[in-house]
């Protein structure tokens, strides 16, 4: 069975966010890279099925500018073993990339694709869901734990809900996106960053797939959280009582 995993370029979790001054969006120039936390998580969990030895192929996905190549290869060298590119120097929205998707699927007829749930700079938490509908194969979010049947050829998900966890049987071919506590990702080793170097890399266009990249939303405006104001010491109970009535009027 081979396995795809989609993966995003987006800035580093570590890097403090820096708001353009004409308010269109986020600063990405001259700033740290890498590759969205939740899609390591899903490429994780598709290298260790593959070494349980229920998949024999793992191929990385990614979509965007020709930079998205360093963090393909950042995924090779993680043990995927060939990625995918389609270039697209204007900026994404989900329905579009689950189109994407949804012709590489098509192309490559993966017997699973798997997703991180979300990406940390839009948030969106959509494209999963949006690639099943669209090929309309049986989907588990926000998974918690994955067990493959070879045999019978379906997945069990557990998944993390309000009441606790929720399990979910899937016939395959599936899609999963993956919630945090899955896995913890490996490290990436130097041998295999120098191997990663040699795999190959797929490159397409999204005319060469047939899907017209458009706007299906409009980025408005992007703003800085409020700066919060400086807490204060009070003396006593009644002194906060007064200011959460009369100040925060949340009494």
């Amino acid at each position: 069975m081979k396995i795809m995993v989609a993966i995003k370029r987006v800035v580093d979790y570590a890097v403090k966010i820096r708001v353009k001054p004409d308010k269109t969006g986020v600063e990405t120039h001259n700033v740290k890279m890498s590759m969205n936390p939740f899609c390591e998580i899903a490429l994780e969990e598709a290298l260790r099925i593959k070494e349980s030895g229920l998949a024999t192929e793992v191929v990385a996905v990614s979509m965007g500018p020709a930079q998205c190549v360093d963090t393909l290869r950042t995924g090779l060298a993680m043990g995927a073993d060939r990625g995918i590119h389609v270039e697209a120097a204007r900026e994404l929205y989900p329905l579009t990339v689950a189109r994407v998707l949804k012709r590489l699927v098509e192309v490559e007829n993966p017997g699973l694709l798997i997703l991180g749930k979300q990406a940390i700079d839009d948030d969106c938490n959509q494209t999963g869901q949006m690639v099943a509908g669209l090929l309309g194969w049986p989907q588990g979010t926000f998974a918690s734990k994955v067990v493959l049947d070879k045999e019978k050829q379906i997945a069990t998900v557990d998944r993390e809900v309000d009441g606790g966890l929720e399990t979910l049987c899937l016939d395959l071919p599936a899609v999963i996106t993956t919630d945090l506590r899955l896995n913890q990702p490996r490290y990436a080793t130097l041998p295999n960053i120098m191997k990663a170097k040699s795999k190959p890399i797929k490159k397409y266009t999204p005319e060469e797939l047939n899907v017209e990249i458009k706007s299906d939303l409009e980025v408005v405006q992007v703003t800085e959280p409020p700066k919060r104001k400086a807490g204060v010491i009070l003396s006593s109970v009644d002194e906060l009582i007064d200011k959460l009535k009369n100040e925060a009027h949340v009494v």
